[in-house]
């Protein structure tokens, strides 16, 4: 299926059809069916062994009537109770741990999708919103399994097993029995797709609370620098507060299935009541008979109240199925490309863009104007120009983070397209401008795109790019805690973490994008030496704004407004381009 510009959250439910959320419930239980037998067939013989309990009772007051002995009859109820709710349980534990692993497949099954979905569709999502599709939509789905699913068979069997007993009994008061649980069940049908569209606007505001909450979280510092907390806590708040009043919403449709329900049997009751009690009376039945049938009787209370139960979890659920649906129907990359591997063969590579097109969206300004370049294999080049060039968009696309509207993306003389999308990154070593550190240990960022990588060569990494006096000072080395987000480590350091990572992969392309913006005047003349020693390997690409980190490059490519407007080194461009030597004189390299 294709990608979709609105976001999941925002799509009306009707936009994913019943029956692909009904194809992936059941398609969960497959796997899981000789569980589900096995549960449902318990609670099966618990409820056969509830419903001998009336007639068992019954014999009770016969033998009282008569003046047998009722030890017999007691022992007899007393084992059905003690059976019944034994095997009960024993079922309800099955089906519990049935829909634990259910809830626990989906949830791998979602993050997989998640992580591997395409960049252009990530963009568009919100983090909250994916956290509560992965948590609280898929805790929504076991009770779907252990109670809507499994408890409805029981509950149709417990209601039809009563049914005909009491037709045994007296047809007469089965038929005003059925005739006020009629009206229940017609109102059960009413309000069930109320029940669903109040759950998914209920779960749709849930994740949106979590998304306001992710945007101030992820921006904490920001947040407080700006004094922004109570302004925060208000859109949090407010966001918290809708929530709750679709959760009421969805309450109150669920409140009025179940009170429906209850009323019901109650109305029954009297009915039955007063009907029973002039057959009594006129002789055509025994007292016995109707102590029995009104037994019988709350003996629908329970299935009728599941039944119920069942139908709104379900709704419930499939507003939850919806969700998860509306993730797993985007377009998503092989899964061979997950994951890292380090190329076999480091041979440089080069690249070339032959009148590429690219915008984010249609509705969104063009990046790239017919973009024609090309960067040899081996040494450096340098992409420079003003913000807004499309200078980090040639990375993306590159990536094949994003594919181009028109034109070619070539990396060693091949269409990025027919790279197998695995082999393509393996061979790429790639430094992002915010050089993002994952929470753990120094280590287990370094090795995080080439895991197999030996001591020897994580301290080689650490050497070039000088943090082997940051390892010493650290209290464990390399097995340090670096902080969610690495926010133990100083700006600096976090970039010549990613950048001894990138090395690490031992890459055929280095794209450094801004790889020394947060680095002082030392370490960034220390970083060039490094790059400049990379770049007698390997091919290297680096975006710089700051100049003097790449005057020494084979090339440069001034780009602006998303054209190339020249080419050359930095004596030949200081010489022939305006712009160039604007640049170039603000950051005094050159005489204005």
């Amino acid at each position: 299926m294709g990608t979709d510009d609105a976001e999941p959250g925002d799509r009306p439910a009707g936009m994913v059809r019943d029956r692909g959320s009904w194809r992936l419930l059941l398609g969960q239980v497959r796997p899981n069916r000789k569980a589900l037998v096995l549960g449902a067939s318990l609670s099966l013989i618990g409820t056969f062994a509830g419903l001998a309990m009336p007639v068992l009772a019954k014999s009770v007051i016969d033998a009282f009537g008569r003046g047998a002995a009722l030890a017999g009859p007691l022992a007899g109820l007393s084992l059905a109770v003690l059976a019944g709710a034994l095997i009960a349980a024993w079922g309800r534990f099955v089906l519990e741990r049935m829909g634990e692993g259910i809830v626990l497949a989906t949830r791998k099954s979602l993050v997989e999708r998640i992580l591997r979905l395409k960049v252009p569709d990530v963009d568009r999502l919100k983090p909250g919103d994916l956290l509560s599709r992965v948590s609280a939509d898929t805790t929504l789905l076991r009770a779907v399994y252990t109670d809507a699913l499994a408890g409805t068979v029981g509950s149709v069997f417990m209601f039809l097993g009563a049914v005909v007993l009491m037709a045994i009994m007296d047809g007469l008061l089965l038929l005003v029995t059925l005739g006020v649980v009629a009206l229940v069940g017609l109102m059960g049908l009413a309000v069930a797709p109320r029940i669903r569209r109040a759950s998914l606007e209920a779960q749709t505001a849930l994740g949106e609370m979590g998304s306001v909450l992710d945007r101030a979280l992820q921006a904490f510092r920001t947040v407080k620098a700006n004094g922004a907390e109570s302004r925060e806590i208000a859109v949090v708040s407010g966001a918290a507060t809708l929530a709750r009043d679709r959760g009421v919403t969805a309450a109150a449709w669920t409140s009025v299935a179940g009170t429906g329900a209850w009323t019901s049997v109650q109305l029954a009751f009297i009915a039955v009541l007063g009907v029973g009690g002039a057959r009594v009376a006129s002789g055509a039945m025994e007292v016995s008979a109707l102590i029995a049938f009104m037994l019988y009787l709350f003996y629908l209370v329970a299935p009728i109240g599941q039944l119920i139960q069942s139908l709104t979890q379900l709704q419930v659920a499939m507003a939850a199925v919806t969700r998860i649906q509306e993730v797993t129907a985007l377009d998503a990359e092989p899964a061979a490309s997950v994951g890292a591997a380090r190329p076999l063969d480091r041979t440089p590579v080069g690249v070339r863009f032959d009148g590429v097109a690219f915008r984010y969206g249609e509705d969104r300004p063009v990046v790239h104007d017919r973009v024609s370049f090309e960067v040899a294999a081996g040494g450096m080049t340098a992409l420079v120009g003003p913000s807004g060039a499309g200078k980090s968009t040639v990375f993306g696309l590159i990536e094949r983070f994003y594919e181009p509207q028109a034109g070619t993306v070539l990396v060693g003389g091949r269409d990025v397209r027919e790279w197998p999308l695995g082999e393509l990154r393996a061979a790429l070593g790639y430094v992002e401008q915010d050089a993002p550190v994952l929470a753990g240990t120094l280590r287990e960022n370094l090795v995080f795109g080439a895991p197999e990588a030996t001591d020897e060569e994580i301290a080689r990494a650490l050497a070039r790019t000088r943090l082997d006096d940051l390892v010493e000072r650290l209290p464990a080395g390399v097995e340090t805690m670096v902080g969610h987000r690495g926010v133990l480590l100083s700006g600096g350091e976090r970039q010549r973490v990613a950048i001894a990572r990138a090395l690490l992969r031992r890459p055929s392309l280095l794209l450094l994008d801004e790889a020394t913006s947060q680095l002082d005047a030392v370490n960034e003349l220390r970083l060039r030496e490094v790059v400049a020693e990379v770049a007698r390997e390997t091919t290297v690409l680096v975006i710089a704004h700051r100049l003097s980190t790449v005057t020494g490059a084979d090339r440069i490519i001034v780009m602006e407004a998303g054209r190339v407007r020249a080419t050359g080194t930095h004596e030949e461009l200081v010489d022939s381009d305006d712009l160039y030597r604007e640049l170039a004189a603000t950051q005094f390299l050159v005489s204005s």
